[in-house]
């Protein structure tokens, strides 16, 4: 329908431009001996050609059209705002600049240099404020006040080390959104976890199991894609060697809560995301007076003292609990430290 309604339009505006020309130019031809049967002439020949032109631009219309919301979709407010002013602009100044062609140049001709002065101003006045269209916007006081879009952000890339997995605050940061985006876990990560997971001390078999959970549950986390990398890096013995190879190679972030790992990325140019270090920014954690049931695993470096990791590894040092080494006791939280490699607390026996 609009293919058709388009070759109507340009058709008759062909037949009119034949007949005007044959009319203004009879002896053209033989059998234009007279205005009007040149006119018919004129207006025969222009309706057929309108009629092949019409079913053209009636199909570039129509394209037209169907690219408008793909191409409306890349374009912001600012932009459509300020190419609607720049098309009227332009509109103005070409019917202004038309006025001369129309007058001085014959009937036909003036007014289709007209037309197309027009045309070709719209075109570039929209352009032109497209193209300004944030200094336009911001000089008449309409800065553009657009909320940036998380789609529009490029997608990052992670690298996981096996302190982090077993930290398990990671998965709270991907649940949370504030991690997002390409998540890669090296081959020998899981292998050590696994080697952890199989160890005959309960402790290190609890954590290293607790590290594997936390890697299968992040790959079920909303907007977190995970991959496992199976590369060994023969060249680099040591698995923080392999993980700062890998981070570097990929262009990552390495997310690690090993402070000595983290500065040799930092070095090395790589950065680093530390959710035990977030984690220690936004929680207060246990404070002075709490009650904390806590497994004491093994002796302090002062006689008497016992000491025991919460489950997100929080050292906690317990005076007088050494005689309880492998026994679960209730201690009531006495202070705390922070040191450069987290928050280490002190604690005494609950009465």
């Amino acid at each position: 329908m609009l293919i058709e309604a388009v070759r109507l339009v340009v058709t008759l505006a062909a037949t009119a431009v034949g007949f005007s020309i044959g009319r203004s130019a009879p002896g053209w031809t033989e059998a234009a001996t007279n205005p009007d049967t040149a006119a018919v002439v004129g207006a025969l020949i222009g309706a057929g050609v309108g009629y092949v032109l019409g079913g053209l631009t009636g199909r570039f219309v129509r394209r037209g059209i169907d690219r408008v919301p793909a191409v409306v979709d890349r374009v912001s407010g600012a932009q459509m705002f300020a190419g609607a002013f720049g098309l009227v602009a332009g509109l103005l100044v070409g019917a202004v600049a038309a006025v001369p062609a129309i007058v001085l140049l014959p009937e036909v001709a003036g007014w289709s240099i007209g037309a197309l002065l027009v045309i070709v101003l719209a075109a570039v006045g929209a352009r032109a404020f497209v193209a300004r269209s944030e200094d336009l916007l911001a000089a008449a006081g309409l800065a553009n006040r657009r909320r940036p879009s998380r789609e529009a952000e490029a997608p990052r890339h992670f690298v996981v080390d096996s302190s982090a997995a077993i930290d398990g605050r990671i998965l709270d940061l991907a649940r949370t959104g504030l991690l997002r985006g390409e998540v890669t876990i090296p081959g020998f990560v899981v292998d050590e976890l696994q080697g952890i997971a199989d160890s005959g001390q309960i402790n290190r078999r609890r954590r290293g199991r607790r590290g594997l959970d936390v890697l299968e549950a992040l790959a079920e986390a909303p907007g977190v894609r995970v991959a496992v990398d199976e590369r060994t890096f023969p060249g680099h013995p040591e698995v923080d060697a392999k993980l700062l190879a890998l981070a570097a190679e990929l262009t990552a972030t390495l997310v690690t809560t090993d402070h000595n790992l983290a500065q040799a990325a930092g070095l090395r140019g790589i950065e680093v995301l530390d959710p035990q270090a977030i984690g220690e920014a936004l929680r207060s954690g246990p404070i002075a007076g709490d009650l904390v049931t806590l497994v004491i695993e093994k002796a302090g470096s002062e006689p008497g003292q016992g000491v025991g990791y919460l489950e997100d590894g929080t050292m906690v040092v317990v005076e007088n609990a050494a005689s309880a080494i492998g026994h679960t006791i209730d201690i009531e939280i006495a202070g705390a430290l922070r040191t450069s490699i987290g928050r280490l607390l002190f604690a005494k026996r609950a009465a």
